[in-house]
């Protein structure tokens, strides 16, 4: 006889993970011995301090909160609903509860014994990954030394992983060979090369290849003299013909060509010179396949030519962005990838632009990226923002420098645009008059900024202190650093305003069910995930980058990692900011090449529940360093 419930069971849990990884048959089994639970409001699920259940939580309908004494008073830390699990301390702790559940709502819970589940979690890497996870995100510090490893060990399997899956794929082939015979001239050979532009040619013998010339085999045996142009190619063909079958590997190509000191192999039905010729492929194809490989793509940045190459090339790093993605990769190596080849990309227009104009720039000067690409955070298509520092000159030319750099600017600026960095709408871009200063200017600047600091100047120095140097004399983007930090050592004004401007977005701890979302325009009900989330945490990376006075570190992520070093006893606070910052960024690449945009706004209803699960543990960490910067600055009363 069939259980019912047992199958409804199984039906409403396969769609939430863990459960979501398990076969059909595990989920009936697990579903046979949950036990269903109903409760009214504020009924308490288990206790701090008692002893644990044999059974974890998933909540069918209804809403559960957990609470934590903290300061003499039970907070709520966190909120749960429907198809969230809870209550996993049984599964990886043998003290007793931490904190308390209690029923926000008339509540149905399904009960799960720890029995039944256990074995499945010790046979299901990904399901003991999620579970640590989710336990992890609900204890009080989610990043301690306990769960750091575990936490991040799945990001270091995975490259090299995606590494060996791209290396385990067959080859493709070209099909349309170019061959001929042996009695051909090597004169008429070339031509035929040359007409069909390939670097080689197959001599074949019904079908089957009996020999292959190559570019180098002209230039070495013919252009040296050695052999006559109109030998016939039965002279200086490369015999036998070294061949493979169709399912050949990219990994068993690079070795075989390195190996025999080739750059060609031909492809054939059964693998032997004896069999129809099917195709071939070279070393080339090979870099082909790749497509939109680190290396290749640096290279035709370098030797790009025009603004159009670079704007295909920039579609091919979002094509390299994109695969990094989906394969997840580690946060860190993307970063470092993209900025790269960003910065490059930049680097490049600026030298056309200068080659392009009549003379020299008359004096030394940095191009400086602002904001996103300065912190090596901009992934995705967004603004350009953007700066020029040029060296002090005497006041009877400054002016005439500055239109020289204006001009460079204007250019640059357009180029960039045309490539695929938008316009600022601020105008923050070199183009404007206002941020193509001499360095004296912009040292002025910066000093006006955090004497007479308002909301407008608090907004500039997000943006202008997070530079990094593109182009240009580091010498000046070296000593504008060393003014940053000489101008806010110690200025406890300048720092608690910026600290007080950095909790104007609190993290949206409840976010379930108190979910700061859009409240109109064109973006209503959904959530904004570069204001809620991001910049908190960037902007408190950057005011503790200040009090720390940790030069030139401008990644966030680099910085909560100084921070860790230079102040141990809150290095897990620290962490678990250095790890916030890299998910969200991932997190928004994610969805902006999902939705095709700049992945800024968030549909909730979109989420699964192991995303929002990964949101939750960030909120944390942003939650906790807000809390440190209203104490260290002095803004325990802030709102």
């Amino acid at each position: 006889m069939k259980n019912t419930i047992a199958e409804r069971v199984a039906d409403f849990i396969k769609h939430f993970p863990p459960f979501d990884l398990l076969s059909k048959e595990q989920l009936l089994d697990i579903s046979k011995e949950v036990k269903i639970k109903y409760l009214d409001k504020e009924n308490t699920i288990y206790r701090a301090n008692t002893a644990l259940h044999d059974q974890f939580y998933m909540i069918y309908k209804g809403a559960v909160k957990l609470k934590k004494v903290i300061n003499d008073k039970l907070e709520t830390i966190d909120k749960f609903d429907e198809g969230d699990v809870f209550g996993l301390r049984p599964l990886f702790a043998h003290e007793n509860y931490a904190i308390t559940a209690i029923t926000e709502e008339e509540t149905i819970l399904y009960c799960i014994p720890i029995d039944i589940f256990k074995p499945i979690i010790e046979q299901n890497k990904q399901v003991n990954q999620y579970l640590i996870e989710s336990f992890a995100s609900n204890t009080e510090n989610p990043f301690s030394n306990e769960f750091e490893k575990k936490l991040h060990l799945d990001d270091e399997v995975k490259l090299d992983f995606s590494k060996e899956l791209f290396e385990m794929q067959p080859v493709r082939l070209v099909k349309n060979v170019v061959t001929t015979k042996k009695e051909t001239s090597i004169r008429e050979a070339a031509k035929l090369m040359s007409t069909h532009n390939v670097g080689s040619i197959i001599i074949e013998e019904k079908e089957c290849p009996i020999g292959i010339i190559t570019d180098k085999d002209l230039r070495i045996r013919v252009a040296t003299g050695d052999y006559a142009i109109d030998d016939t190619v039965a002279a200086i063909m490369n015999s036998p013909v070294l061949c493979y079958n169709r399912n050949i590997t990219i990994a068993q190509a690079q070795i075989t060509m390195m190996k025999h000191k080739i750059n060609q192999i031909v492809v054939t039905k059964d693998g032997t010179p004896h069999s129809k010729i099917v195709g071939v492929f070279s070393e080339h194809d090979i870099i082909v396949m790749k497509g939109t490989n680190p290396s290749v793509l640096m290279k035709a940045i370098k030797r790009a030519n025009s603004t159009k190459e670079l704007k295909r090339i920039r579609e091919k790093i979002m094509m390299l962005l994109e695969g990094y993605i989906q394969q997840n990769i580690p946060l860190t190596h993307i970063n470092n990838i993209i900025f790269e080849l960003n910065d490059a990309t930049i680097k490049r227009v600026i030298e056309r632009c200068i080659d392009k104009l009549d003379q020299a720039p008359p004096v030394k000067f940095a191009w400086m990226s602002l904001g996103s690409q300065g912190r090596k955070e901009q992934l995705l298509h967004t603004d350009q923002d953007n700066a020029i520092v040029f060296e002090n000159v005497d006041a009877d030319h400054l002016e005439e420098v500055r239109t020289y750099f204006l001009t460079l600017a204007k250019k640059v600026n357009k180029r960039l645009k045309n490539i695929g960095f938008a316009y600022c709408p601020g105008e923050m871009m070199a183009k404007n008059p206002r941020w193509c200063l001499s360095l004296e200017e912009w040292e002025t600047q910066f000093s006006d900024w955090t004497k007479e600091t308002g909301d407008d100047e608090l907004l500039l120095c997000s943006i202008f202190f997070d530079f990094d140097i593109t182009y240009g004399d580091a010498a000046l983007t070296n000593a504008l650093s060393d003014h940053i930090m000489e101008i806010t050592r110690n200025n406890m004004i300048f720092l608690s305003k910026l600290g007080a401007s950095s909790l104007r977005s609190p993290s949206p701890l409840g976010f379930f069910r108190q979910f700061l979302v859009e409240q109109d325009g064109e973006h209503k009900d959904f959530f904004d995930l570069k204001k809620r989330a991001i910049m908190p945490v960037t902007d408190a990376g950057r005011l503790l980058a200040l009090h720390y006075q940790t030069k030139n570190i401008n990644n966030t992520a680099e910085r909560f990692e100084k921070f860790a070093e230079l102040m141990p006893e809150d290095k897990e606070l620290f962490l678990s900011c250095s790890y916030a910052s890299k998910a969200l960024l991932k997190f928004r690449t994610k969805h902006g090449l999902l939705n095709n945009d700049n992945g800024r706004f968030i549909a909730l209803a979109e989420l699964s529940k192991e995303e929002k699960m990964k949101l939750k543990r960030c909120f944390k960490a942003i939650a906790k360093v807000q809390e440190l910067i209203k104490l260290k600055f002095n803004l325990k009363n802030f709102i």
